[in-house]
Formats: C-alpha cells, structure tokens, sequence
C-alpha cells in the first residue's frame, strides 16, 4: 500500500513531503524509538537517576470505586521530575562540546538540565520564562547553572535559547522534541510495564515527551490516556487538526504544561500509540494537589498533579476491573512551606 501511495506520489511531491505526511497520517512511525533503544538509553541514565518508587492504593481512597490504583511517584526522581531522564540521556548520548548545553524550560526540564551538568561537570545555560515558579528558579540556581529569565511564555525562552546556541556552539537540550529526550522519558514507561498488570496508564501532556517515550515502550500493549488542562490543549488540538499546532499556553501549570505545540518527533507515536486525550479544569488540578496530601502526603505540583486530577474529578472513568496507573510526574512546588 505504502508503495503504491509513493509511485502515485512521486511525480507530484517531493520524498521528504511525502515522508512527513505518511509520519503525520499515522502510516509510519518514527522507528528510530524503538524498545531497544528505550532499553539502551536505561543502561545508560541507571547510574545516575532513580527508578522512582510505586504506590498501590484503592480508589475508595480518594472517594471513587474500589478499584485497584497505582501512583508513579516521579516527584521523587533526582531534581524534582520526570525531567532528568531526558536530560542524562541527551548529555550521556550525544557529544557535549566546550561550551556546554542549553535548554528552554518552564522549570522542571532546566533543573533536570541544569542537575545532570552539574553532576557530569559540563557548564550549562537554562532560559525560563516569567510564569516559572519560585521554587523551580531556585532549583536551577542551586545548581549553578547561568540562568536567564526571558519572556512571559515557554515559546520566547525557547526563541533565546536557539539564538545563544548558534552563537555560543552549545548543544541545545530539547524539553521534548528530541530523540534522546523520548528515549529518556521512555525509561518510565519501562519501569511501570515491569511494575505489574497495568491496563491504562494516565500522564500529564505538555510537549509530549513523556506521553511519547511511554506510549513508544508500551506500543499498544498498555492503553496510554494524555491529560492536558483546557487551558493548554496541545495534544488534544493536534489529534483535532492532524498535526501539531499552536494552541492556547495558559492555566495554573502552564510552567509545565504550556509549550505553543507539541512536538513533530512524538506526533505520529501519539497517533500511533495514545488512545486519546482528556481535558481537565484548574480547580480540578487544585482539587488533585490537595487530595494527594491529604491521601498519601504527597506533594505534587499543578503539572505534576494533573493526570490525577482526571481521574478524581471524572474526566477519565475506568471500566469495572480496569487497573489504572497515574504518573505524578513532579513536585517542584512550594505548596508545603515548613518556614
């Protein structure tokens, strides 16, 4: 079929055109992330992250039916967040040069970064927006990397971020839509397969590199459901348009989950391999931070907390005996304040 489609197409497009909407159209997905090299990447990040621990509870614990529930506790992971996965594999698998690494970030991706040089003694700028919290700020800083606030959004740090690059000759460090970052995010898919019989696994979608990397080591054999909040439907507006586009960047964790777009390497995976996305209100994300204290003591931030909130505030239902897992996939907040 797909070469039919390509004889046919030939004397009107060029290959490239055609590569990128059979990659779009869902016909072909990015095979350069593939299990093997998810397993790679793990071998070589596991020295330097954590397999961030699992906790099992009932959802009569949060006031929904008794169904078993299982909570990936990435707040826990090494600066903060899921975050630093991507990071080690972007400065452990690809050559650093003299001048260090950049990255763009609401927050949690420029800690990662910012972490991950520190510990392998590269020198590392990170540009943030304005909208980034007081705690992620000063977790870049403790860090020692040279930190930049630009803009009011994710889209005009990342804007800097690139014209240092070119000038500077720094590797730059995608939060999301670069190989090595999927393949990093693609570790906690792998940890959560291992963990047990999981039939859904729920994560928060900003760029997508953490729904990408999971749903690229799951490959259908778990369903994988996108949260997004209303206010920053990324995924959701590309699943409607067919391709990414620019969406709407704000909300309370638009620090975390407001890019302009999702990313072209994780797209046609998500067409793959996401069985779809669901939206969830502020108040609902409020609603989840608070009831994960209250429940388990866990503090989680507002992007960290959304994949939850879908769950106890009804955007995603599961069927009767359906085994749930939700990623808290960060807790750089200073919810809890112990001054």
């Amino acid at each position: 079929m797909i070469t039919q489609v390509m004889s046919v197409a030939a004397g009107r497009f060029t290959v490239e055109f055609l590569r990128r909407w059979l990659l779009y159209s869902g016909t072909l997905v990015n095979t350069d992330i593939t299990r093997t090299a998810i397993e790679e990447a793990d071998r070589v990040v596991a020295p330097y992250i954590r397999r961030t621990p699992t906790l099992d509870v009932n959802g009569l614990d949060i006031g929904l039916g008794a169904f078993p529930l299982t909570l990936k506790l990435e707040l826990f992971q090494v600066a903060g967040s899921f975050k630093s996965r991507g990071a080690f594999a972007n400065l452990l698998m690809r050559e650093v040069p003299p001048a260090g690494v950049v990255a763009a970030s609401g927050g949690n991706h420029g800690a990662a970064v910012a972490y991950a040089a520190k510990r392998l003694g590269r020198p590392a700028r990170i540009y943030v927006p304005s909208i980034s919290s007081a705690a992620k700020i000063d977790r870049i800083r403790s860090y020692g990397a040279d930190l930049q606030i630009v803009g009011d959004l994710y889209a005009e740090s990342l804007a800097a971020s690139q014209a240092y690059a070119r000038e500077s000759g720094a590797l730059e460090v995608h939060a999301f839509d670069q190989r090595e970052t999927l393949l990093g995010q693609g570790t906690l898919g792998r940890e959560l397969a291992a963990h047990g019989p999981i039939d859904t696994i729920l994560a928060g979608v900003g760029g997508g590199g953490l729904i990408g990397g999971i749903a690229a080591w799951c490959r259908g054999d778990i369903r994988v459901v996108g949260v997004e909040p209303e206010l920053a439907p990324t995924l959701f507006d590309a699943f409607r348009a067919g391709q990414p586009v620019d969406a709407p960047a704000g909300g309370i964790a638009a620090d975390s989950l407001a890019p302009k777009r999702v990313g072209e390497l994780m797209f046609p995976i998500a067409r793959a391999y996401v069985d779809k996305v669901v939206l969830v209100k502020d108040e609902d994300i409020r609603s989840a931070q608070r009831r994960l204290w209250e429940v388990a003591r866990i503090v989680a931030e507002p992007g960290g907390a959304a994949a939850f909130a879908a769950l106890a505030g009804g955007a995603y239902v599961p069927a009767p005996g359906e085994r749930v897992a939700i990623v808290v996939s960060g807790g750089n907040t200073s919810a809890v304040n112990f001054g």
